[in-house]
Parts: C-alpha cells; structure tokens; sequence
C-alpha cells in the first residue's frame, strides 16, 4: 500500500503537508566547523592557518540537503541537542525546500555532535565529537511515512523500522563510514543482505573487502548484494553492469577542488535521484558524478551541495557525456 502511494506522488512536491517521501536519510548530523586552505597539519606545539572558514551542516544532513536541491522530497531522522550548534543547523536545514525536519528530533540531554574538518584541495582530516544518544535513532516514534528509498550506514545492525519499510516496498539504500580501529571488520558484509543498494568509497570497499584494487573489491561486493557503486575521487565511480555483468567505470569531471568534504555525500544523494527516475547505470554513475565534482568547489558538505541549475550549467560545459545520458538529465534539471 505504501509503495502505491509514493508511486503516485513520484518526484512531485505538492504544497499540502504528506507523509510520503521521495528518499528518506537516517543517521547521524554533525555541525561542521570547516578550516580550508591550510597548508598542512600542525606540528605538535605548532599553528596553522586557514584562509577560510565556515560553519555548516554536515554527515546525514548533506545527503539531506543535496537531496532537497535536486528536487527530491527528502526527510531526515536524527537526533540533534537542544544547544546553540544544534540550533545553528536546525536553522540552516530549515532554509531548504523539499527538506522535511519532521523527523529530526531535538534532545536538551544531547549535546549536538561536532566535527572539525582541516581541509585543502587533495584531502582532509577530521576531529569529532560525538555522543550516543546523537546516534541513529533505533525506535521510531509514531506512524512511518510512506517512502520510495531509505538510506543509512550498516555500522549496527539495521533497526526493525528499516526492515518494516522493506517490506512495504521501500528499497534500502546502505553505506558505511570510516573504520577508526582499522580492523575493516568483515562482519560489516554479511548485513549487505538486508540492503539494495551498496554505496562506498575505494578505502572502505578495499579495506572490508581485503583486495588489492577497487575493482577486485567491486566484484566480491557483487556477490553480496543487488547493486553496488564505489567512488574512486577524482577517477570517478565504478559499479558492475546488472545486465551484462562487466565492470563500469565511469570518470569524474575534472574541476579546481576547494574542499573535499561531502562531496560522498552528495554522489549518494545524486545517485538515489537517479535510482528514483530509472536511469540506466552510466547515467546515473555520470550524473551523480557531476553533482560531486560540484560540490568539491564550494566549503563545507551540505553547502557545497548543487541546486538543479547549477547542474544543468555545469553539464551543458562538461565535455564527453553521451547525448543520450546528457538528455536525461537534461530532462530533470529544466
């Protein structure tokens, strides 16, 4: 029944307040506070300086808005504290259209996590902060909305509120993050199973994968689940053909990175947008791939994220994208 109801509103944004969801994005929400163009870490005892800086929402959160902005009706679930950074991302994520805060929950016993991100145009480091209670939330509280794509990291196991999603026809998009202990637990695979869709970055498919190269990494995925895309920076995304069952890899546009932060994030969201309209493999994987590089031009995660028209700008100058991908997209971002 639910599947019927998010088919029927299908990439349309109504005015009157639904619960029906184009994509909903569940984990964690960070402020960001973001120090780019710094010539290299400190020393110990040592000072650099940025020549940049901004405070922004990021984790979850970018997904969700890199979402909104490319027109899908997206919602967030997570837990923020009732703090003044709390307040400070709430009040930027409220700006967004078609970013649903229902579900966005605000706890005085929390405090808001928080990230600081030392960034430069080839990479970044992180400092985080964060409390268990901000985690993914387990229970969820109330009705669920009709949704068409859910998507979370599989860190833990799935809570019963994505699997009753499942059931109603939602397809689960999964992830996962950085692996602090090093260990890249194999355990981590055995949950691809209760995913559709697996979206991961080259150290993480490698690292849990235990292979020498993305594309070995790619091929043990696919025996583990549906669908799977890793990113590979600036070389792009690579992916296995349903069809054909041949390795797909697609480069990414070439542009002057500002900060890299996010920019997974905002590949993700592209990719689910292109999930949604049935695109075929290489017009997802280019399309997604675009919005990223985008990203990378502009500090911090979420507002770093493309809105359709500077996608569609970005497209009509990006060289070698075959016509039939380029139309499709086109037929989006009017």
């Amino acid at each position: 029944m639910a599947v019927l109801i998010v088919e029927h509103f299908m990439w349309r944004h109504p005015t009157e307040a639904v619960s029906v969801l184009d994509v909903l994005f569940a984990g964690e929400v960070f402020c960001d506070l973001v120090f780019a163009g710094i010539p290299h870490l400190p020393t110990t005892g040592g000072e650099v300086y940025a020549d940049r800086f901004a405070v922004v929402p990021g984790g979850t959160a970018t997904r969700g808005v890199a979402a909104a902005r490319l027109g899908l009706r997206t919602g967030l679930c997570a837990v923020l504290g009732t703090d003044f950074l709390g307040d400070h991302v709430v009040a930027e994520l409220a700006r967004e259209e078609n970013l649903d805060l229902t579900w966005l929950r605000r706890d005085p016993a929390v405090q808001t996590p928080v990230t600081v991100a030392a960034t430069n145009e080839h990479d970044r480091t992180f400092i985080t902060y964060e409390e268990a209670g901000a985690r993914r939330p387990d229970v969820w509280e109330g009705d669920l909305p009709g949704v068409r794509f859910v998507q979370l990291t599989l860190g833990k196991p799935l809570p019963g509120w994505v699997a009753r999603l499942r059931d109603a026809g939602t397809r689960v998009v999964g992830g996962v993050g950085w692996d602090p202990t090093g260990r890249w637990s194999p355990e981590v695979l055995d949950r691809l199973g209760e995913v559709d869709v697996f979206v991961c970055n080259a150290v993480e498919a490698t690292g849990y994968t235990r292979t020498g190269t993305v594309e070995e990494a790619v091929k043990v995925l696919d025996g583990l689940v549906a669908e799977v895309v890793v990113t590979d920076g600036p070389r792009g995304a690579v992916a296995v053909a349903g069809d054909t069952g041949e390795l797909v890899r697609v480069p990414a546009p070439r542009v002057t990175a500002v900060d890299p932060t996010g920019a997974g994030d905002v590949f993700t969201a592209a990719l689910v947008t292109g999930l949604g309209h049935g695109w075929p493999l290489s017009t997802r994987l280019r399309f997604a791939g675009l919005c990223a590089a985008l990203s990378v031009r502009t500090l911090g995660g979420a507002a770093g994220a493309p809105h359709r028209a500077a996608v569609a700008a970005f497209l009509a100058r990006t060289p070698g994208i075959p016509d039939d991908d380029a139309e499709r997209m086109r037929t989006i971002l009017r």
